[in-house]
C-alpha cells in the first residue's frame, strides 16, 4: 500500500531512507541500522504538547496488538520534551511504543518532517515503503491503520523466499587441526570477548551480556597460527576470491570462539564494521570446530528468520555490512574459530583509525596480519 506525497517529501519510496542513531526518552541508545530486519514506523510527531500529536499517539496506541519486537516496531521522534517525566509520557501512549528525543530536529529535518509531521514506515531492509502526512486527504490515521493491518511476516516481506548472501565451504580445517584447537581452549580457558562500541568518539571494547555472552582465546602459538593460516589461504581465499570477487590478503584475529549453554551464550543483531575500530573488515568467518551443541546459529534478519550453520571444519563467509546474529546455545557448548577478511587498502584505513581506539584498546601495527607474508617479505 504504498503511500507518499511528492509535494512535501524529501524521501522516494523504494530508497533506502538515511540511518541515523538517537537514543529513547528514557536514554537508551537506538541505532536504526541495527534495527533492520523488521518493519519499522516512525511517527515524527513534533512537539509532544501538539493536541494533533497526542491524537495520533492515541490512534496508534490502539493498534498496539499489532506491535511485535521481532516483526513490527513503532517509534515516536519528538523535536521537544514532553512535560510529563519520560516514564508517564511513555505509558501515555503505549508501553510497546518508544520513543526518541530529535531536540535538535536533525532527524525529522533529514526525513522531511520538520514543517510537516508525518509517518514512515520501512521495510525490512530499510527503504521507505509509505509516507503519511498528518494532512494526507485520506486520513492520517485511517491509512496508517489499513497498512500496518495489511504487513506481512517479515519472512514474506519481499514477496518471494530470501536467502541472505552467504557463501558455505566445507573442509577449509583438518579434523586433526579442530580437534587440537578444543583441547587447547579446553586447557587453557576463555576471556569475556565483549563487543567494540564508539563511545564518545573513540571506539572502546564494552562488555553487556544482554548482547553479548562468549568467551575467546586468542591464538599466540606461532606453529598454530600458521597452520590455520595455510589451509585459510588454500582452501577458503580462492573460493572467495571466485564468488565474492575479493582477493584478501590479510586476516583479522587468530581465535577460539566458545559459546557456552551453561551461560546462555549468544550475540545479538549487530554489524561488523560499524564502528572506527571495525571499519577496516571486509568479510566474517565463522569455521565451526564441532557439532556437539544445538542453537548457536546465524541468522541475517533483513533476509527473514531462516537460520545458518557452517558444517564442521567448514566456513560461513559473508559481508560484514550484514546484519545478523548468533542464537542462543541451547545445549552443549558451541567452538569456532572467528576472523575477518580484509585487503592492502582496508589495512591503511586500520592504520589510520589508531588515533580513533579508545586508549585501553591495542593499536594495529600490521605486522601479525598479513595471509602472504612471503610475498610481502
Amino acid at each position: 500500500m504504498p503511500i507518499d506525497e511528492p509535494a512535501t517529501a524529501k524521501l522516494t519510496l523504494g530508497d533506502p531512507v538515511p540511518r541515523f542513531t538517537a537514543r529513547t526518552l528514557a536514554g537508551v541508545p537506538f541505532d536504526l541500522s541495527v534495527a533492520a530486519g523488521r518493519w519499522i514506523v516512525l511517527c515524527f510527531l513534533g512537539s509532544p504538547s501538539a493536541p494533533r500529536a497526542q491524537q495520533e499517539i492515541a490512534a496508534l496506541a490502539e493498534q498496539s496488538h499489532l506491535f511485535d519486537e521481532d516483526r513490527l516496531v513503532v517509534c515516536g521522534v519528538l523535536t521537544e520534551p514532553p512535560a510529563a517525566a519520560a516514564e508517564g509520557f511513555a505509558a501515555q501512549g503505549c508501553e510497546k511504543m518508544r520513543f526518541f528525543a530529535d531536540y535538535d530536529g536533525a532527524v525529522s529535518r533529514a526525513y522531511g518532517a520538520a514543517a510537516a509531521p508525518r509517518t514512515v514506515v520501512l521495510d525490512p531492509m530499510l527503504r521507505a515503503v509509505a509516507n503519511i502526512p498528518f494532512d494526507y486527504p485520506a486520513g492520517h490515521a485511517q491509512s496508517l491503520r489499513a497498512l500496518l493491518q495489511s504487513l506481512p511476516a517479515v519472512d514474506d516481506a519481499a514477496g518471494v523466499a530470501m536467502t541472505a548472501p552467504v557463501l558455505i565451504v566445507p573442509r577449509v580445517f583438518d579434523a586433526a587441526l579442530c580437534d587440537f584447537m578444543i583441547a587447547l581452549y579446553d586447557k587453557v580457558g576463555g576471556e569475556d570477548s565483549g563487543f567494540m562500541l564508539d563511545v564518545a568518539g573513540k571506539t572502546a571494547t564494552v562488555v553487556d551480556h544482554r548482547i553479548k555472552r562468549r568467551s575467546d582465546l586468542v591464538v599466540a602459538l606461532p606453529e598454530l597460527r600458521e597452520a590455520i593460516r595455510s589451509q585459510i589461504v588454500r582452501r577458503l581465499v580462492p573460493a572467495v576470491d571466485c564468488f565474492f570477487q575479493f582477493q584478501a590478503t590479510r586476516m583479522d584475529r587468530y581465535i577460539v570462539a566458545c559459546y557456552d549453554s551453561e551461560v546462555g551464550g549468544h550475540f545479538h543483531r549487530h554489524r561488523d564494521n560499524i564502528n572506527a575500530g571495525a571499519q577496516h573488515r571486509r568479510f566474517a568467518v565463522s569455521i565451526n570446530l564441532n557439532k556437539e551443541f544445538e542453537g548457536c546459529d546465524l541468522v541475517f534478519p533483513e533476509f527473514g528468520r531462516k537460520t545458518y550453520r557452517a558444517p564442521t571444519a567448514g566456513a560461513i563467509v559473508f559481508s560484514c555490512g550484514a546484519l545478523h546474529q548468533v542464537t542462543p546455545v541451547t545445549r552443549g557448548r558451541r567452538y569456532a574459530f572467528l576472523a575477518f577478511l580484509y585487503g592492502e587498502a582496508d589495512a591503511a584505513r586500520r592504520e589510520v583509525n589508531n588515533a580513533r581506539l579508545a586508549d585501553s584498546e591495542t593499536r594495529y601495527s600490521g605486522l601479525r596480519d598479513r595471509l602472504y607474508p612471503d610475498l610481502a617479505a
